[in-house]
């Protein structure tokens, strides 16, 4: 069961940095920051619905639009780049049949292009709901994307 978004907000009043702590909590739950946990923060932390708004959206891992179960993320740093990242990329868009920033049909897959996950060692790199997968080619997309399904 889905835990209540103002008892989120609520247990991370008190906290140093309670809204993006109350932020990461809701995107843990959700996948994504409901609009109106948005308002609900403005007035649990006592700012505006602006300014809780603009911290919503200011950081890229975070987001107010609705999301699929799983975030597909592909690293664009340059050592990925160089190792491929582009033809990967193009592997997930054909495999899920969406462009970057869309959500499949079933609402299961998020694609998202992301800066350098610090794997460098390891490229090309996409992550899967923040989880690291190293050293991934255009070929082993099928088989990597279908253990999600």
């Amino acid at each position: 069961m889905m835990a209540n978004y103002q008892d989120i907000i609520a247990s991370c009043k008190d906290k140093k940095g309670g809204i993006i702590e109350a932020y990461h909590a809701l995107q843990r739950e959700f996948n994504y920051i409901p609009r109106e946990a948005v308002a609900e923060a403005a007035r649990v932390f006592g700012v505006s619905e602006a300014q809780a708004y603009g911290v919503a959206t200011f950081y890229s891992y975070l987001s107010v639009e609705k999301r699929g179960k799983y975030i597909v993320r592909m690293c664009e740093s340059a050592p990925c780049h160089v190792a491929g990242a582009d033809k990967v990329l193009k592997a997930m868009e054909d495999y899920l049949g969406i462009k970057v920033g869309e959500t499949t049909a079933d609402g299961k897959f998020t694609l998202e292009l992301t800066e350098c996950v610090g794997q460098c060692q390891a490229t090309p790199v996409i992550t899967v709901n923040s989880q690291p997968v190293f050293n991934v080619s255009s070929e082993k997309i099928p088989e990597i994307l279908s253990a999600y399904k």
